[in-house]
């Protein structure tokens, strides 16, 4: 029946993906990222220090790092639905028995490990193997339309994630959270598929391609030679190019997810509410909604490391910010501290699968977008628990955040050397 729909509105299909992504999204990836609401209420029930506690988050991403290459083979060969539904339960089952945990390691194995598993396979990574090839002409577009959900989710989940906490504690606000994730997503993940191609259409929903009619704008091949090779596994890690974009997803997933661990903590401890801290964190997601629909839209006229460059600048200005709210607590850098994160940084999921794909697009492309992404979510560990073991050490951020300062300039640095303009260039006809 699925396939018969796909068919009959080859259009509207692909716009059927996107919404589907987007609901899943809005639900998982807040999923994982309330655990920096959980972490006050952890230090303070059971007094563990901070470094240890948050290496929690730190562990489900090194898990995740195992599993992704794995997850780019099994996408290559059967398709997300059975990846999306593998995310899906093993969210749920974290965060069902997250409220049995009485020492450090349950919290690691399951807000961790399987929270951080799961929402790999349903967050970005996942979605990232295979949404950008559904689009050619509007893929910045759609799929920073389709990961915006994560900004509605934040902005509805996180603050109601903090009152249930408030209200009848943290334990059973996880369980209420694990039953939205089962009845909503896993449902509505049934209707993915991989490739438009499977369906009988073409990418952007076109029956068959209109010789001598060009779109409105189009992917311009720069290097023929480059794109004729089929590219494995094998032959990408062979290239510079491969290289560049691990050492940029490292650099990149190292100071976002620093920063969204450790900020409800550090506004806390600077002087602002739980609650104002915790909207905080819902609005940084609010704002990254225009942010990644205007920037995914500039990325299909001028190029997706450029965008990605304005994205990393983003959690440059972040930090900064954040660095001067001791000294400047204002509401005005408060609230520019969270339009520039979500306005700008949250910028770079519009790109991160575009940046491979127009460099190693091919049908292995799951497996080498998931070897790039081993390297992200190393980065994406290693943030959270670095800047907690530097807080811990020197009894202050301000160590642990210029060092993101510093992982975000070399991630912009390392993706614009990549070049995927000069593999395939956006251009407007």
């Amino acid at each position: 029946m699925i396939n018969r729909l796909a068919r009959a509105l080859p259009f509207y299909y692909g716009w059927v993906i996107v919404a589907v992504v987007f609901v899943t999204m809005a639900i998982g990836v807040n999923a994982r990222t309330a655990f920096s609401l959980v972490l006050p209420q952890l230090l303070d029930e059971f007094g563990w220090d901070r470094g240890v506690t948050a290496g929690a988050f730190s562990a489900g991403f090194m898990v995740s790092a195992v599993l992704t290459p794995l997850m780019g083979r099994v996408m290559d060969r059967r398709g997300p639905v059975l990846l999306m539904e593998f995310g899906v339960l093993a969210t749920a089952a974290g965060l069902l028995l997250a409220p049995l945990a009485t020492a450090p390691w349950h919290i690691y194995v399951t807000l961790g490990v399987l929270v951080g598993a799961g929402s790999v396979c349903h967050g970005y990574t996942g979605q990232s193997l295979f949404l950008p090839g559904w689009f050619a002409r509007k893929r910045g577009f759609a799929t920073s339309v389709a990961f915006s959900g994560v900004g509605i989710g934040s902005i509805l989940l996180l603050p109601a994630m903090q009152i249930g906490i408030e209200a009848v504690g943290w334990r059973q606000a996880c369980v209420m959270l694990a039953l939205v994730m089962v009845v909503v997503c896993a449902p509505i993940n049934l209707l993915l598929r991989a490739r438009p191609q499977d369906l009988g259409v073409l990418p952007d929903g076109d029956l068959q391609p209109v010789a001598g009619v060009p779109p409105l704008r189009q992917i311009r091949i720069v290097d023929p030679a480059w794109v004729a090779v089929t590219w494995t596994l094998a032959r990408a890690i062979r290239t510079a190019r491969f290289w560049l974009l691990a050492i940029g997803f490292f650099g990149a997933l190292y100071t976002w997810y620093a920063v969204q661990v450790h900020q409800t903590k550090y506004l806390v401890d600077i002087g602002f509410g739980a609650r104002e801290a915790a909207w905080a964190l819902g609005a940084v997601s609010l704002a990254g909604i225009p942010g990644q629909i205007a920037l995914g839209v500039l990325s299909d006229r001028i190029g997706r490391e450029t965008v990605w460059v304005i994205g990393c600048m983003g959690f440059v200005l972040t930090y900064l910010a954040l660095l001067a709210l001791p000294f400047w607590p204002t509401p005005v850098l408060f609230w520019a501290m969270v339009l520039v994160q979500g306005g700008l940084g949250y910028g770079i999921t519009s790109v991160l699968g575009s940046v491979v794909m127009e460099i190693f697009e091919g049908p292995h492309f799951g497996a080498i977008f998931g070897a790039i992404m081993l390297s992200g979510l190393l980065g994406g560990a290693a943030g959270p628990f670095v800047t907690g073991f530097l807080h811990d050490l020197t009894g202050s951020y301000v160590l642990g955040f210029w060092l993101g300062i510093s992982a975000a300039l070399i991630a912009a640095w390392t993706i614009y050397l990549a070049a995927p303009r000069k593999i395939r260039s956006v251009v407007i006809s």
